[in-house]
Protein backbone atom coordinates (compact mmCIF):
# COMPACT_ATOMS: atom_id res chain seq x y z
CA UNK A 1 0.00 0.00 0.00
CA UNK A 2 1.29 3.70 -0.95
CA UNK A 3 1.24 6.07 1.70
CA UNK A 4 2.68 9.38 0.95
CA UNK A 5 3.63 12.33 3.54
CA UNK A 6 4.03 15.98 2.81
CA UNK A 7 5.98 18.70 4.86
CA UNK A 8 7.15 22.03 3.94
CA UNK A 9 4.09 24.49 3.93
CA UNK A 10 4.31 27.22 6.30
CA UNK A 11 3.34 31.51 5.94
CA UNK A 12 5.28 33.35 3.54
CA UNK A 13 5.25 37.09 2.27
CA UNK A 14 4.48 38.02 -1.42
CA UNK A 15 7.11 37.28 -3.49
CA UNK A 16 8.57 34.44 -1.41
CA UNK A 17 9.31 30.58 -1.66
CA UNK A 18 8.34 27.16 -0.17
CA UNK A 19 9.82 24.10 -1.10
CA UNK A 20 7.16 21.54 -0.27
CA UNK A 21 8.09 18.04 -0.28
CA UNK A 22 5.93 14.35 -0.20
CA UNK A 23 8.08 11.36 1.12
CA UNK A 24 6.41 7.86 -0.62
CA UNK A 25 6.42 4.35 1.25
CA UNK A 26 4.87 0.86 0.12
CA UNK A 27 5.60 1.02 -3.22
CA UNK A 28 8.65 1.09 -5.84
CA UNK A 29 8.72 4.85 -5.76
CA UNK A 30 10.40 4.91 -9.39
CA UNK A 31 7.37 3.44 -11.09
CA UNK A 32 4.52 6.15 -9.84
CA UNK A 33 3.40 9.24 -11.62
CA UNK A 34 3.35 12.10 -9.01
CA UNK A 35 1.43 15.35 -9.23
CA UNK A 36 0.78 18.03 -7.07
CA UNK A 37 -3.15 19.67 -6.78
CA UNK A 38 -3.84 22.17 -4.48
CA UNK A 39 -7.56 23.60 -3.09
CA UNK A 40 -8.19 26.99 -1.65
CA UNK A 41 -10.72 28.07 0.52
CA UNK A 42 -14.76 27.80 -1.34
CA UNK A 43 -12.65 26.77 -4.05
CA UNK A 44 -12.84 22.75 -5.64
CA UNK A 45 -8.81 21.61 -5.66
CA UNK A 46 -7.33 21.58 -8.91
CA UNK A 47 -4.32 20.80 -10.39
CA UNK A 48 -1.04 22.23 -9.97
CA UNK A 49 2.01 20.29 -11.70
CA UNK A 50 3.14 16.48 -12.68
CA UNK A 51 6.27 14.31 -13.34
CA UNK A 52 6.45 11.34 -15.25
CA UNK A 53 8.26 8.12 -13.28
CA UNK A 54 11.71 9.05 -14.48
CA UNK A 55 11.53 13.26 -13.67
CA UNK A 56 12.41 13.44 -17.27
CA UNK A 57 8.96 15.29 -18.16
CA UNK A 58 6.57 17.91 -15.79
CA UNK A 59 3.62 19.56 -16.70
CA UNK A 60 2.21 22.92 -15.25
CA UNK A 61 -1.19 24.74 -14.45
CA UNK A 62 -0.64 27.82 -16.71
CA UNK A 63 -0.71 29.89 -13.64
CA UNK A 64 2.50 28.26 -11.82
CA UNK A 65 4.34 28.42 -15.21
CA UNK A 66 7.54 29.92 -14.59
CA UNK A 67 7.29 29.79 -10.87
CA UNK A 68 7.30 26.68 -9.64
CA UNK A 69 8.99 23.70 -9.93
CA UNK A 70 8.45 19.62 -9.62
CA UNK A 71 10.80 17.89 -8.89
CA UNK A 72 11.35 13.96 -7.87
CA UNK A 73 14.62 11.98 -6.00
CA UNK A 74 14.08 8.31 -6.78
CA UNK A 75 16.76 7.48 -4.42
CA UNK A 76 14.90 9.27 -1.81
CA UNK A 77 11.42 8.43 -2.55
CA UNK A 78 10.58 12.15 -2.96
CA UNK A 79 8.74 14.31 -4.84
CA UNK A 80 9.26 18.36 -4.27
CA UNK A 81 7.68 21.45 -5.54
CA UNK A 82 9.30 24.44 -5.69
CA UNK A 83 7.46 27.64 -5.29
CA UNK A 84 9.39 30.93 -5.86
CA UNK A 85 7.49 34.81 -6.33
CA UNK A 86 4.73 33.49 -4.35
CA UNK A 87 1.46 35.36 -4.67
CA UNK A 88 -1.48 35.53 -1.85
CA UNK A 89 -3.34 33.86 -4.62
CA UNK A 90 -1.31 30.43 -4.05
CA UNK A 91 -2.66 30.12 -0.57
CA UNK A 92 -4.25 26.91 0.23
CA UNK A 93 -3.49 23.09 1.09
CA UNK A 94 -1.01 21.48 -1.03
CA UNK A 95 -1.65 17.51 -1.29
CA UNK A 96 0.47 15.25 -3.38
CA UNK A 97 -0.97 12.18 -5.42
CA UNK A 98 0.78 9.21 -6.80
CA UNK A 99 -0.80 7.11 -10.12
CA UNK A 100 1.59 3.64 -9.72
CA UNK A 101 -0.75 2.60 -12.68
CA UNK A 102 0.73 4.49 -15.15
CA UNK A 103 3.76 6.42 -14.57
CA UNK A 104 3.53 9.05 -16.98
CA UNK A 105 2.06 12.86 -16.85
CA UNK A 106 -1.31 12.70 -15.23
CA UNK A 107 -3.58 16.02 -14.66
CA UNK A 108 -6.83 13.98 -13.59
CA UNK A 109 -7.63 13.90 -10.20
CA UNK A 110 -9.27 11.00 -10.24
CA UNK A 111 -6.67 9.38 -12.06
CA UNK A 112 -4.44 8.67 -9.19
CA UNK A 113 -4.67 6.39 -6.71
CA UNK A 114 -3.18 7.23 -3.69
CA UNK A 115 -3.15 11.04 -1.80
CA UNK A 116 -1.24 12.71 1.03
CA UNK A 117 -2.79 14.22 3.87
CA UNK A 118 -1.89 18.26 2.54
CA UNK A 119 0.09 20.65 3.92
CA UNK A 120 -1.22 24.46 4.33
CA UNK A 121 0.78 27.39 2.37
CA UNK A 122 -0.56 31.00 3.19
CA UNK A 123 0.99 34.05 1.40
CA UNK A 124 0.39 36.78 2.88
CA UNK A 125 -0.07 40.52 0.95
Amino acid sequence: QVQLVESGGGLVQAGGSLRLSCAASGRTFSNYGMGWFRQAPGKDREFVAAINWSGSRTYYTDSVKGRFTISRDNAKNTVYLQMDSLKPEDTAIYYCAADWAAGGIITAQNSYQTWGQGTQVTVSS
